[in-house]
């Protein structure tokens, strides 16, 4: 398949250089310095889990020709730099396909007013890292936490997106596909704004927020309440184990967050996006907060933490713990730990008898 690959950054340049690798013929739209290291070094990617680093020469392009034909464009970037990208997608008619792996929780209307719906698809990357000069540091995500996800506007499963996912899963990136795009997009953001937002409270510092209490507890309050809002605006949250956030007790949340949000892998796969593209996060904080305004529910935490994506906003002091817990729902889940472990052990004697 012909690919044109709109976005050189992180996940860009990792599926360029994957479905190169797979023998696609591959186009990636690139500009500025990122273009300029892409003419001199070639596309360069480093696995952070691995150490091994892959490099290859794609085909670049600076713009998009009104009529050059391809298979698919992908456009991979921030959501607040995809209105730039429609004005030449809309004249260049030769693309009968494009997907919008991007943040979104406005939904499809820019795109399908630019477009025309028959050609709009929806999805989302798996990956995340971040640039060191030319090179890219990069982690996948696997296929149980999650893959590249795609969706058709109408939420069936085409022809044209079992190909897409079949020419990705040969290119090594998982696929999964979703009868809800535009669900799954703003549940996304109702989990990874909150994120982003207490890890500008923290200063930036993903194991400074790891050591702060009262941000992990505004961050996990947060969450629940864009959940509230999304079943307020009859949007269902999707995938639907997400729901079981609503139901963990907070200190357990907490205590999780405590320890996943001081690795590694925490930094590059959350905390180098947030503090890379803070310009994107503030605008999916504006496009949640312009949901939950609509949805009339109140949400005192999502507020709170979006005052921090204003830089000028001082960081909260490191450390602090002088919110309570919500303690609720602990005793509940012991109880019914306890009695299912007895359960299973008197289960386990009349199997023996």
């Amino acid at each position: 398949m012909d690919f044109l690959i709109i976005g050189a950054g992180v996940l860009g340049s990792l599926y360029a250089l994957r479905l190169h690798e797979a023998g696609h013929k591959v186009t990636l739209l690139a500009r500025g310095q990122r273009l300029e290291d892409l003419r001199q070094h070639g596309l360069t990617l480093e696995n952070a889990e691995t150490g091994e680093q892959n490099t290859a020469q794609v085909r670049l392009i600076e713009a998009l020709p009104p009529n050059e034909t391809f298979d698919w464009a992908l456009v991979v970037l921030r959501k607040n730099q995809v209105a730039s990208v429609l004005p030449a997608l809309a004249a260049n008619q030769a693309i009968p396909n494009i997907a919008f792996l991007v943040n979104n929780a406005a939904g499809a209307g820019e795109m399908v007013a630019a477009l025309g719906a028959e050609r709009v698809v929806l999805g989302f990357p798996g990956g995340g890292g971040r640039r060191e000069g030319a090179l890219v540091r990069y982690r996948q995500t696997p296929r149980n936490t999650q893959p590249t996800t795609l969706g058709e506007l109408d939420g069936q499963p085409s022809l044209r997106l079992h190909r897409l996912a079949n020419a990705l899963e040969g290119a090594g990136m998982p696929v999964a596909i979703c009868d809800n795009m535009d669900a799954w997009l703003k549940t996304h953001v109702a989990l990874v704004s909150p994120m982003a937002n207490a890890i500008y409270a923290a200063g930036g510092d993903n194991h400074r927020l790891a050591r702060t209490r009262d941000g992990l507890t505004l961050m996990v309050r947060a969450v629940r309440e864009g959940l509230q809002v999304l079943e307020a605006m009859r949007v269902p949250i999707t995938p639907a184990r997400i729901k079981i956030l609503k139901w963990i007790p907070e200190p357990l949340i907490v205590a999780v967050l405590q320890r996943s949000l001081g690795s590694e892998r925490a930094l590059l796969l959350l905390a180098s996006h947030a503090n890379a593209a803070r310009d994107e996060m503030t605008t999916l904080a504006d496009e949640f907060q312009a949901l939950a305004r609509r949805s009339g529910l109140p949400t005192p935490n999502l507020d709170r933490l979006y005052a921090y994506t204003s830089p000028s906003l001082l960081a909260m002091p490191e450390g602090a713990a002088q919110l309570p817990l919500d303690w609720r729902g602990v005793w509940a889940a012991a109880g019914l730990l306890t009695a299912s472990v007895v359960l299973l052990g008197w289960l386990g004697s009349r199997k023996k008898q």
